[in-house]
């Protein structure tokens, strides 16, 4: 590691992973720990993304005219949230997209949540790369579902002469459809 000490180097990286694709297993599953959404932590988020929407920001509104009388958390801090509590920092994977996204049930501030990512698939993505596609299921406490998303990431081969064939078929074949179109 650059920029440290010999001895200091040589201590791993607390929640990272050197996993490559091939060590990517359809239908493991892993639970987050729980953590509880707090006010002081939910209003910064709004005022950051400039949601000020009365579920979220007007505590009068909601509790007086609102249909779950009290407020909510903004979906896109539970989508955050529960990404990142489940989320390991995978030096040779990289982020490609969101699919999929849902907000079942309503998060209130004070309520716990926790995550269980899925594995779910594999591809061929290039010459380098394969494509993984993880779900994150967010529930609060004590069990409920209250968002589903589908994560699309790229991991690095290990041993990229082993994807080779199937990744230059799948490009030939990417280059004679865009001819078409």
């Amino acid at each position: 590691m650059p920029h440290l000490p010999e001895d200091q180097a040589a201590i791993p990286v607390w929640n990272a992973e050197n996993g490559y694709c091939e060590d990517f297993q359809v239908g493991d599953r892993i639970r987050s720990i729980r953590r509880a959404i707090s006010e002081g932590e939910s209003m910064p988020f709004n005022s950051l993304v400039m949601d000020h929407h009365p579920y979220v920001s007007d505590d009068l509104f909601a509790v007086e005219e609102g249909v779950f009388g009290r407020r909510l958390v903004a979906g896109a801090f539970v989508f955050s949230l529960g990404l990142g509590l489940a989320a390991t920092n995978c030096l040779n994977s990289f982020s490609y997209g969101d699919d999929r996204l849902r907000f079942i049930k309503p998060v209130f501030i004070g309520d716990t949540i926790y995550t269980i990512r899925e594995n779910h698939s594999k591809e061929v993505h290039s010459d380098r790369m394969g494509k993984l596609r993880v779900s994150y299921s967010v529930y609060k406490a004590p069990g409920e579902l209250v968002l589903y998303a589908e994560h699309l990431l790229t991991a690095l081969y290990r041993e990229p002469a082993s994807f080779a064939e199937e990744a230059a078929a799948k490009m030939a074949a990417k280059a004679k459809d865009k001819s078409r179109g």
